[in-house]
């Protein structure tokens, strides 16, 4: 035998093995803002904006300088995260398909290897989550106040800024959650998705900020076709419920907003803005409601 040295060192790793103690696993939060722009994340260099606790991630961890996405709209965006895979391969290539919950996603394998798994917030992929122990989500795109949401199956209407609530159902689960198991949570946010509602505590954060305009505000996309036919401009954002201009000091809504030719600012202003119905009660949103009030609907 010519190498009985380095056979005697392979069988004694080999008898080893056993009583190697298995590295800890470690916990996941996997933490998902909808829509952010990385201009609108102040550790990326804009200082028309301040994001801290985000710049906070950045600077006690990695920050990414050229990273791509497989699919950036909203629920495609999710169905590639939960699935390493192209959106021509699971399915869901816009917000139009449904999620095949059936498929193998990174939570059920963590499952599978004995982690606890919970999902907080937006889901938005049309079927009922599997592969997690809790769940509790926005229905839909979800509102931005008062959202209903569901939880393991049962809906329930909650009174405060989605982003406040989802925020305490994750820290909720964190507390609650079997500390001899390792956990996996994906804590989804509705924000900053369209059409970027603020916590009314937050109105008049800006009102006496002066906010300069961008140097190409005013550009004409000149020799630019593609970049003139696209509907994402000011220009072609709602004025009420985008812009958040009241109806009455504007003629007629801007540009097609992406939205339905038969869009009423004066209704979404109204809807969104200043009343909402909870099982036949309107109140105002500037009234201070505890946060803590759930109301439960079948």
């Amino acid at each position: 035998m010519k190498y009985p040295f380095l056979l005697f060192i392979l069988f004694w790793l080999l008898a080893c093995t056993g009583s190697i103690e298995e590295a800890p696993k470690p916990n996941i939060i996997f933490i998902m803002s909808d829509d952010h722009a990385e201009k609108a994340i102040s550790s990326y260099g804009n200082e028309m904006l301040n994001t801290p606790n985000i710049d906070r991630i950045a600077r006690e961890g990695v920050r990414f300088k050229n990273s791509f996405v497989t699919n950036s709209i909203c629920a495609p965006s999710r169905a590639v995260m939960l699935t390493g895979l192209y959106s021509h391969l699971n399915g869901l290539r816009d917000n139009r398909d449904r999620f095949d919950g059936d498929q193998i996603t990174f939570p059920k394998l963590l499952q599978q290897a004995g982690y606890q798994t919970g999902l907080i917030g937006k889901w938005h992929l049309k079927t009922t989550p599997t592969g997690f122990d809790y769940w509790n989500i926005l229905i839909g795109q979800g509102d931005y106040y008062n959202p209903r949401m569901i939880a393991m199956g049962d809906t329930s209407l909650h009174i405060g800024y989605t982003t406040d609530l989802i925020t305490d159902f994750a820290l909720g689960f964190l507390e609650e959650r079997e500390t001899d198991r390792p956990f996996c949570l994906l804590y989804h946010h509705k924000a900053p998705h369209r059409n970027w509602m603020p916590p009314p505590r937050y109105f008049g954060l800006l009102q006496d900020v002066d906010l300069p305009l961008p140097d190409n505000f005013y550009d004409d996309y000149s020799g630019r076709t593609a970049a003139k036919e696209q509907d994402m401009r000011i220009d072609d954002m709602f004025l009420a419920l985008d812009l958040k201009i009241h109806p009455e000091h504007h003629k007629s809504p801007s540009g097609s907003g992406g939205g339905p030719s038969n869009f009423s600012d004066e209704r979404a202003w109204a809807c969104v803005f200043q009343i909402a119905l909870l099982s036949g009660i309107g109140y105002d949103l500037f009234d201070n409601i505890p946060s803590s009030t759930v109301f439960v609907t079948s």
